[in-house]
């Protein structure tokens, strides 16, 4: 076994469950930990005949599907109505036409924001990516997106002797992917189509350069248009065996305790959970709220019947005294969540606590165990019964199943967790300011006093450096240029 560095034992354990591992990392006894990744599904398999994603390998019509690989964290969730009237915009922006399929996946992957794959029509249709210090979004399209994009494309698409030299290379044989060409005309920065003889490209302009990425023969190709209720149909028995599995697993884990409780966040995870474990019998659910909640969750909370609500101290007070909480230093965890549930759990005995945590939420909960015994609170077992479900699994199974679920998912949050989190992206607070003003001014207003006392400039909390007490060298290499 080696030990890790001790901040990324603190990000990974603070993670990985309510009420056990940041009590752990609190105290400063953390265990050694081996840095093995679980039996995460990599792949993404999709129905070429159908044209949707499959949970598993065989589609419901048959046909096996074909693989797509997925970037770490290997989490993949489907495009929401503000997601895919986002990637809409931006495509009519930028190539003048809004024509995507209904069905859309994203897989989540590193970068300075925001940044994810866009998977559709069963391969990668491009990047989207949000920028912290323009405040814009970007969508980079991959050479799989011409067959179904080029055809009604109008912007920013170039015939390749618009590129000077290109001809020429291609009549001699020579490569021009990786090449850079000047533009025969004015082209704004940004992604570009090339078209000629029955071929095309994509590549990006850049100071009156195109930089043509990838090339080849575009073949004309006629896609189903499928819904979501066909994804649903089609993955039926894949959900079916979720379930079932799921079921089982917290019966049996369950079994012979009187206290067995769920902890219910507002989130789609927790949604699902809380299904499942009032499927195999168990219906006590309680909320943490942090008062730092978004009304929306607050208000979904209330519609679902969950009468105990657990509250934490003050965390207005607390960040006067402490600063804001940051990635590396989550001090707002411990206070506002998990004393809370330490409290309300004294003298129940053993008890079970259902959670909804993922091993493909991050890298950090990449380690999470089935179950794990609250060393603090020897008394409290917490499980996690879709702990290998993806975001994608978990709304299949939310619409299959008529749950209702969290608003915010649909109007652009992947997380919907305290409003001001700093694990929130900077993409994800725009969207605060838009539809709670009044909060984004509070918490603006409150980093700019801290800001000042602390001599943290504007700039690091416009562009959300303030997340970090040291920045990891992402952060810094962009505070170089």
């Amino acid at each position: 076994m080696s030990v890790m560095p001790a901040l990324v034992q603190k990000e990974m354990l603070a993670t990985m469950s309510l009420s056990c591992w940041s009590i752990i990392i609190a105290s400063g006894r953390v265990p050694i930990c081996r840095m093995r990744e679980p039996p995460v599904k990599k792949v993404l398999y999709w129905c070429t005949r159908c044209n949707i994603p499959l949970l598993g390998r065989i589609c419901g019509c048959g046909a096996e599907g074909c693989a797509i690989p997925l970037l770490r964290p290997y989490d993949a969730r489907p495009a929401l109505r503000a997601d895919r009237d986002l990637l809409v915009r931006l495509l009519r922006e930028r190539h003048g036409t809004g024509r995507l399929p209904r069905v859309i996946v994203l897989n989540k992957t590193g970068g300075m924001d925001r940044k994810d794959l866009v998977i559709a029509n069963g391969g990668r249709f491009g990047w989207l990516s949000y920028d912290p210090v323009s405040k814009k979004y970007g969508l980079e399209l991959t050479f799989e997106s011409l067959p179904f994009v080029m055809p009604t494309a109008t912007r920013n698409v170039l015939e390749l002797g618009e590129l000077q030299g290109a001809c020429r290379d291609v009549g001699e044989g020579r490569r021009i992917g990786g090449k850079r060409y000047p533009a025969g005309r004015k082209v704004p920065d940004g992604g570009v189509i090339l078209r000629w003889n029955g071929n095309g490209g994509v590549g990006m302009a850049a100071g009156g350069m195109v930089k043509v990425k990838e090339v080849g023969r575009v073949n004309s190709v006629e896609y189903p248009d499928p819904d979501w209720d066909t994804v649903i149909t089609r993955n039926r028995q894949h959900l079916k065996n979720l379930e079932r599995n799921a079921i089982r697993f917290i019966r049996q884990q369950a079994e012979g305790h009187r206290c067995v409780n769920i902890s219910f966040s507002g989130g789609k995870d927790s949604t699902a959970t809380l299904e499942l474990a009032r499927r195999a019998g168990y219906g006590e659910a309680f909320f943490v709220d942090t008062g730092m909640e978004f009304p929306e969750t607050v208000e979904f909370v209330k519609s679902l019947g969950i009468r105990t609500i657990l509250r934490g101290r003050n965390f207005w007070r607390e960040a006067e005294r402490r600063g804001p909480p940051r990635k590396d230093d989550r001090w707002c965890c411990e206070v506002l969540k998990l004393a809370p549930v330490k409290e309300w759990l004294l003298g129940k005995g053993e008890c079970i606590t259902i959670q909804g945590n993922r091993w493909y939420e991050s890298f950090a909960r990449a380690g999470l165990p089935a179950t794990a015994r609250n060393p603090f609170n020897p008394s409290q077992i917490n499980i996690s019964p879709i702990r290998n479900w993806r975001a994608l699994e978990v709304f299949l199974y939310i619409w299959w199943r008529n749950l209702p679920c969290n608003p915010l998912y649909e109007e652009g949050l992947e997380r919907v967790g305290c409003w001001m989190c700093p694990a929130m992206l900077e993409s994800e607070f725009c969207h605060v300011r838009t539809v709670h003003p009044d909060l984004h001014r509070a918490w603006l207003k409150f980093l700019g006093e801290w800001g000042q006392r602390n001599g943290i400039d504007r700039e690091a909390i416009s562009t959300g450096a303030w997340r970090w007490k040291h920045l990891p060298p992402k952060m810094r290499g962009r505070e170089r240029d």
